[in-house]
């Protein structure tokens, strides 16, 4: 629903019957002390069985039969959660309909606890919906008379803390309030503490909870066949009437002369010299601390822009600064450009930011070009991926942007590699293939005009050419696995075919004439295929498992895929490499296997062969990782068996891709694509559901299979307590660099990745809730065992039914 429209229901539309649920029960009981009790016997001699009945009354007339609810007998607190469901319809209610509730205690005879009477709609002629909390008057059956003497809301005079909480919790519940999962935890436990401590100020007041039907939009009073302009009913057509405000979405004019006089040039010498208070100080401080993904509220860009010549020195203030700016304002946005150009110089994970698609301003990202030009080659390798999607948000073919890479692509043969083959697989977007073709043209004409390097590099020409003898390459590969998979028969017999190929009619790819550049490594010449060595894997696509000989008397194995889009398994796998090098920048390397994927294709791409084994395969061949590592790694004074290296390569591993699958929130994890090197480190492939997604209800936070924290010694082991302090300093780590992690993603916002381009935003945003940003780094340690904790108690034999369901996500 836009901001200019009121959508309602009429409740003559609704031919459904009136539906409620009796939840609950609430306050002390004093069994001794029910009014009209037969029995007063103490409170620990007696089974209390409880029920409620409900009546409706139209216009103080009682309209229909009453309904009971079953009997309680297991309390307190007595809960029904029962749905009642009336002979009644909404077309058929009146203004003055009213819900009589009464709770009788059966226990010993016929004990009224008391009534409550509530209208079905507000002062506003709306239906109410949602939950209601109605105060019981004890030992009163409940009035269905107009007006009547019991009535269930409390009168607003007497509406104390607990009221206003209550009635905001049900608008949370219908959704009108924000979910923010950590403030939520904290307001409910808050929100707990408070209850308490007004039941023990009401004494022994009873309260009935009861949760009304909620429909798509509001529903409004009116009698059936007074509207001549009736839109069709609700139950066919579910047709709406909008109601316009013409004032609706217009500036306020007071307030943008206000905001005019406050940003006015002729306050520039003003503003200069002014300084933040302490607690200004304290929420600009707060606001930088802020994700990018977050939007300003207007009086945080007010701030910002009133101190914006104080902030000059703090370089983490520029990126929000410039989210500060009107940039429609002509005089606005040359001031705001003359402060960037004085401004301390900025991070190049900042930089990255100013390249999202919030900043359209030229200049603004051609100085974010500058600070890149700043990073390695390693580096910037790192960021590649994500700079070519940025190109989408450029204002021209020809951007500073496409240039820079151009620029640093000619200096590098292994960029310029990678920047072709990212450029190429986006030239099959329709929206985009002009631009990225304009790209693809310079790096060609470019290449083509160098000349050969003083140490003996070859000349522009040749280098082009042999980056595109990998196209050719990748379109034979292509021809072999579309005739692999017309072979009838088993596995066994597309090998042979394979092997049959590769030694007869395409022989010329056992030995190439020139050697070809590794697409997966550009710095590795291969001459050719070993057709001995090559093999195809059994699955429904029949990947080809090639082996290449290379110039330096080496093999590269690699792994080609044809019908399936593996753009998603390279996002993720370059994640884990930029995650391994900002780890080890710390000081900690947790023996991760960043493999290379590079997709070549909408439905093709390479990725590098890692000689391992499946945990399934090795747990039906050895019952146990322990047995299997003891083949490799014996040591009878080491621990369980084996080295203490080849054991601490595991858990270090382990830990590693806890935390990383954690972060991205990667789904679909089973024993088949949980994979072991013979050293011991363990390294997860195959990335079809990211960012929470998964096809297998019930994922656990933390993707720990059981025979993972055996191999550790159990969860009581030294080396599982190990294993949670890797996890814990790596997330602390990570959490330092969510920022720059952060920007990637915003970056790919525009790609045509699945689990990103279905919802980006609400991508981004889970991954950004996984960081944990409003934690410390003490309080995020206890998070994180916590949260491996109740992983890894889904595992083991004490089950509740949740943890219960996370143990069947491994099976």
């Amino acid at each position: 629903m836009t901001g200019n429209e009121f959508r309602f229901f009429l409740s003559c539309d609704i031919n459904l019957p009136v539906t409620f649920r009796i939840e609950r029960l609430e306050g002390s009981f004093p069994f001794s002390k029910f009014p009209n009790s037969e029995n007063n016997a103490p409170a620990e001699n007696r089974t209390s069985e409880i029920y409620v009945e409900c009546a409706l009354f139209i216009d103080g007339a009682p309209f229909g039969l009453p309904t009971r609810t079953r009997l309680e007998s297991a309390g307190p607190p007595f809960c029904w959660n029962e749905l009642i469901t009336l002979t009644t319809k909404y077309r058929d209610l009146t203004a003055q309909s009213q819900l009589t509730f009464t709770v009788w205690d059966l226990s010993h005879g016929e004990g009224l606890i008391g009534g409550a009477t509530i209208l079905l709609f507000n002062n506003k002629k709306q239906l109410k919906t949602g939950k209601q909390k109605l105060r019981l008057w004890a030992g009163k059956e409940a009035d269905g008379t107009s007006p009547t003497t019991t009535p269930g809301k409390v009168p607003k005079l007497e509406r104390g803390e607990l009221e206003r909480l209550e009635k905001l919790v049900n608008k949370y519940e219908r959704g009108q309030i924000q979910r923010v999962d950590w403030l939520d935890r904290l307001t409910f436990k808050a929100m707990e503490r408070i209850k308490e401590r007004e039941s023990l100020k009401n004494g022994s007041s009873h309260y009935l909870v009861v949760d009304f039907c909620s429909f798509e939009h509001r529903v409004v009073f009116q009698e059936s066949g007074s509207n001549f302009l009736l839109p069709s009913p609700i139950a066919s057509t579910n047709d709406i009437v909008i109601v316009w405000d013409q004032e609706v979405g217009k500036i306020n004019p007071s307030e943008h002369k206000q905001l005019k006089l406050a940003r006015s040039l002729t306050r520039g010498v003003i503003d200069r010299d002014l300084k933040p208070s302490s607690n200004e100080r304290k929420s600009i401080q707060r606001i930088l601390k802020y994700p990018p993904t977050r939007t300003l509220s207007g009086d945080e860009r007010q701030l910002l822009w009133k101190f914006r010549f104080s902030l000059m020195s703090e370089k983490r203030a520029l990126t929000k600064f410039l989210r500060c700016v009107e940039w429609s304002d002509v005089q606005e946005a040359k001031q705001a450009l003359e402060l960037m150009g004085k401004w301390e110089m900025i991070d190049v994970s900042d930089a990255l930011e100013l390249l999202s698609p919030v900043f359209e301003s030229e200049e603004v990202r051609a100085y974010a070009v500058s600070v890149l030009e700043r990073a390695d080659d390693e580096e910037l390798q790192c960021y590649l991926l994500q700079l070519v999607q940025a190109l989408r948000f450029e204002r021209s073919d020809k951007s500073r942007l496409s240039h820079f890479l151009v620029q640093r692509a000619l200096c590098n043969i292994e960029l310029a590699s990678f920047l072709r083959w990212y450029v190429a697989v986006e030239l099959y977007d329709p929206a985009y293939a002009k631009r990225f073709y304009c790209t693809y043209e310079i790096l060609e004409e470019n290449m083509m005009k160098m000349a050969a390097g003083v140490n003996g590099e070859e000349d522009g020409f040749k280098q082009w050419q042999s980056l595109v003898r990998q196209t050719e390459l990748t379109a034979q590969l292509c021809s072999i696995t579309r005739d692999v998979r017309n072979v009838r028969g088993n596995t066994q017999k597309k090998i042979e075919k394979l092997r049959q190929l590769l030694s007869g009619l395409l022989s010329e790819l056992t030995y190439f004439d020139e050697p070809i550049r590794s697409p997966l490594s550009p710095g590795v010449l291969i001459i050719g295929i070993v057709p001995s060595e090559s093999s195809i894997f059994k699955s429904a696509l029949h990947p080809l498992r090639l082996t290449f000989r290379t110039t330096n008397g080496g093999t590269s194995k690699i792994i080609f895929k044809k019908g399936d889009d593996i753009r998603q398994d390279q996002l993720v796998v370059q994640m884990v490499s930029l995650m391994d090098r900002l780890l080890k920048l710390e000081n900690l390397d947790l023996h991760l296997t960043p493999y290379k994927v590079l997709a070549t294709g909408q439905d093709e791409g390479m990725l590098e062969f890692i000689p391992s084994r499946s945990l399934a395969l090795i747990l039906s061949e050895h019952r146990s990782i322990i047995s299997y590592l003891q083949k490799f790694h014996p040591d009878d004074h080491g621990p369980f068996g084996i080295t203490a290296t080849c054991l601490e390569t595991f858990i270090k591993s382990c830990a590693g891709y806890s935390v990383i699958t954690y972060i991205l929130g990667i789904g679909d994890r089973h024993l088949d694509n949980l994979l072991l090197r013979n050293d011991g480190g363990l390294f997860h492939v195959d990335f079809g559901f990211i960012l929470g997604r998964d096809p297998k209800p019930f994922p656990p936070p933390m993707k720990l299979c059981k025979e993972m924290v055996e191999a550790m010694g159990g969860a009581e082991s030294q080396y599982y307590t190990r294993f949670k302090s890797y996890c814990c300093e790596a997330y602390n780590i990570l959490r330092k660099s969510s920022n720059l992690i952060l920007n990637l993603f915003y970056l790919m916002a525009g790609s045509n990745i699945p689990d990103i381009a279905s919802d980006p935003e609400k991508g981004i945003l889970k991954l950004q809730e996984k960081f944990r940003l409003d934690l410390d780094d003490e309080a995020s340690i206890h998070f994180f065992q916590d949260l491996i904790n109740e992983s890894v108690s889904a595992l083991f034999p004490q089950m509740v039914e949740t943890i219960h369901r996370w143990a069947q996500y491994w099976r």
